[in-house]
């Protein structure tokens, strides 16, 4: 075992036992490079990554190749979702270099960090005559490389400036960016773009929520295109439930079938709110399947929700997931295993690899005679026990504050009890294990939190997910310690000027500070703390949260306008501050009364909703809100400007659609 043979992180753990002499990242790693006078190569991934699997195999478990490390380099292994700041700053750095990025991601740097050489994937021939390279130009060309590395560092720091032009949040901004999307979605598959094709769950969201706000025909029919191509397609599982991170296609039919956390946390949001706005049974199916995926593929022992299951099982990418129709009807017999191969499409030629077939839903089938409806679930059923005696894909079993925050409100959010008694279980995880001298850790992971600090992702998705479940409880604690992970936000993540860092003030130093303000696979810190000042306003009252929401908001508005693609979380967030957001506070002493159904179904994305008797204690919206005349009372308010009362869903509807 080399030294990764004690982390905690599982990506690092895969590489303990390499002939490679791993360090792991820390200032030992490269206090020993200058002692040695060597370069260093910093190589990172994350657990569920095809591509970092098989680097590994062909060049990181090769003993020739690994005594070449050894001999000339130190070493250091890097998880990217453990330490999302260390990767944001070489990651900027080998998009500069090479105009692309991605993982495994391969840098080359000085014994101070400074990069000279990146990239991502090598093949190991191409690796071993890189390292040749990089040995002679360390040995001969010292200076050169030297320079290098600093003009790199240069060019990182001016790629991480905050403080440039504002927009302030209007609808002709929101507009412009609604438009944009729609010039780049897909007609014929849904969503946007081509191969290889992500689920756009945060462009998804706004788009949702410019509906609500403005009754745009066009925004939701892009959002049903796109959840009902990507739900029929390979991109979801059909037996199991839960998507994989990406299509490697434009029609969502073979998937790279690692599925993680986040993006499913975000995908159940927009089915769910989809099914609020439209009744589908089709969205409410796949929500519904997606948050019992959560709770039984990714919850852990210890009560947190683990990162990804992995994309390859057994070193083969679709082992687990690929049929042929001989074991269709190997497990279904004749006649039920042919009628499976012509609904789920799988065909003797295949759609994947080696003649077999990812399971797509080839026909709508959620309404059809209750009959085939039924026959439908029992081969579902049928062939997910066959399935699962099948070799199963890894887990990452590391719990990250952030997407265990996306999903606390996710399934919050989701209708079914036992979703949102999930939520305020996983509120109590984060707020017992992760909060450590009230500042938040990254990770954890059986049990025990790790060392590294949370980065800004983490105190804006965490504080979002208390909120939520503020609103479930009515529990003061959960606003409380929402405002309390904002405040160290304001204090030690913001710039001075609306803007946001992605690490804390005394956060460890690196190359740059880095400050990405666009939405990937994840919220940006930025969109996401905007997230949690608007509610956080909302549900307080206090107003000072909002200014410093609607100052962000304007730092990231040339973003939403321009470049939509990117800012989907962002433009979320900006349509909530624009419609108020609501305000909904259902006065009563009856949980079940037909106006708290009212509100949690039909408040658009974004509202605030509070339920309780007037005047709970830590419910700031409930206080002086009494009952009218006995009865179960809504007071409606955007922006802290507040309708009449009403009492009866038909009035409360009312309000909401005006």
């Amino acid at each position: 075992m080399n030294r990764l043979g004690s982390a905690t992180s599982p990506y690092l753990l895969q590489h303990a036992a390499n002939p490679v002499d791993w360090w792991p990242w820390g200032d030992d790693a490269f206090a020993e490079a200058k002692r040695r006078d060597v370069p260093v190569l910093i190589s990172v991934g994350y657990a569920a990554c095809h591509w970092c699997h098989v680097m590994a195999h062909e060049s990181f478990e090769d003993a020739g190749i690994a005594a070449r490390l050894n001999a000339g380099f130190v070493a250091i292994k890097v998880d990217r979702e453990e330490r999302p700041d260390v990767d944001a700053v070489y990651m900027t750095a080998t998009q500069a270099m090479t105009g692309q990025g991605g993982w495994p991601m391969t840098v080359f740097a000085t014994p101070d960090g400074q990069p000279f050489f990146c990239g991502t994937y090598f093949p190991k021939d191409q690796f071993a005559r890189l390292i040749s390279s990089v040995e002679e130009a360390w040995r001969d060309q010292r200076e050169a490389v030297v320079q290098q590395g600093a003009a790199v560092v240069e060019a990182v720091g001016g790629a991480q400036l905050v403080g440039g032009p504002t927009a302030p949040i209007s609808a002709e901004l929101l507009a412009a960016s609604a438009s944009g999307l729609a010039k780049e979605h897909d007609q014929m598959y849904g969503g946007f773009g081509g191969a290889p094709k992500f689920p756009p769950h945060m462009n998804l969201l706004f788009l949702l929520r410019h509906h609500e706000r403005t009754g745009s025909a066009e925004a939701l029919e892009i959002v049903r295109h796109a959840c009902e191509q990507m739900g029929r397609g390979g991109l979801y599982d059909q037996l199991a439930g839960g998507f994989a991170r990406y299509s490697v296609d434009a029609t969502w039919t073979v998937p790279h079938f690692e599925k993680m956390l986040y993006d499913n946390a975000l995908l159940l949001r927009a089915y769910t709110q989809l099914w609020r706005i439209t009744g589908d049974v089709y969205a409410r199916r796949i929500a519904d399947e997606t948050a019992a995926f959560l709770l039984r593929d990714l919850g852990t022992p210890q009560g947190g929700l683990a990162s990804a299951l992995d994309a390859d099982t057994d070193g083969v990418e679709g082992l687990t997931y690929a049929w042929t129709p001989a074991e269709l009807i190997g497990v279904l017999g004749e006649e039920d295993g042919t009628w499976a191969a012509d609904l789920f499409r799988v065909t003797t030629r295949g759609t994947f690899e080696h003649g077999r077939s990812v399971l797509v839903l080839a026909r709508d089938i959620d309404e059809a005679d209750p009959s085939l409806v039924e026959r439908w679930q029992d081969v579902r059923r049928r062939l997910l026990a066959a399935r699962a005696g099948r070799p199963q894909p890894a887990r990452d079993d590391k719990v990250v504050a952030s997407w265990n925050g996306l999903a606390i409100t996710a399934l919050a959010e989701h209708p079914a009890e036992e979703s949102r008694a999930a939520a305020v279980r996983l509120a109590g995880v984060l707020a017992d294990r992760h909060i450590v001298d009230g500042r938040l850790r990254r990770v954890s992971r059986d049990g025990v939190v790790g060392a590294p600090a949370g980065v800004l992702e983490d105190y804006g998705c965490v504080a979002e997910g208390f909120l939520a479940v503020h609103q479930l409880t009515g529990d003061g604690r959960w606003l409380d310690l929402a405002g309390q992970l904002l405040d160290v936000a304001l204090a030690r993540f913001g710039n001075g000027q609306g803007g946001f860092y992605d690490t804390a003030d005394d956060a460890e130093k690196l190359l740059t500070r880095p400050a990405d303000p666009t939405d990937n696979a994840t919220p940006s810190g930025a969109s996401a703390i905007c997230a949690a000042l608007v509610a956080y306003a909302a549900l307080s009252g206090e107003t000072s949260y909002r200014e410093a929401a609607d100052a962000a908001l304007a730092t990231l508005g040339p973003l939403i306008e321009g470049h939509p693609r990117f800012a989907g979380y962002a433009a979320t967030v900006a349509e909530a501050a624009l419609a108020g957001p609501f305000e909904i506070a259902v006065a009563t002493t009856d949980p079940a009364d037909p106006l708290v159904a009212a509100a949690h179904r039909h408040a658009p994305g974004g509202s605030v909703i509070v339920v309780g008797a007037p005047d709970q204690p830590g419910v700031p919206l409930l206080a002086d809100r009494p009952l009218i005349d006995g009865a179960a009372t809504a007071y409606v308010c955007r922006g802290f400007v507040c309708d009449r009362p009403v009492t009866t869903p038909a009035d409360l509807l009312a309000r909401l659609r005006r």
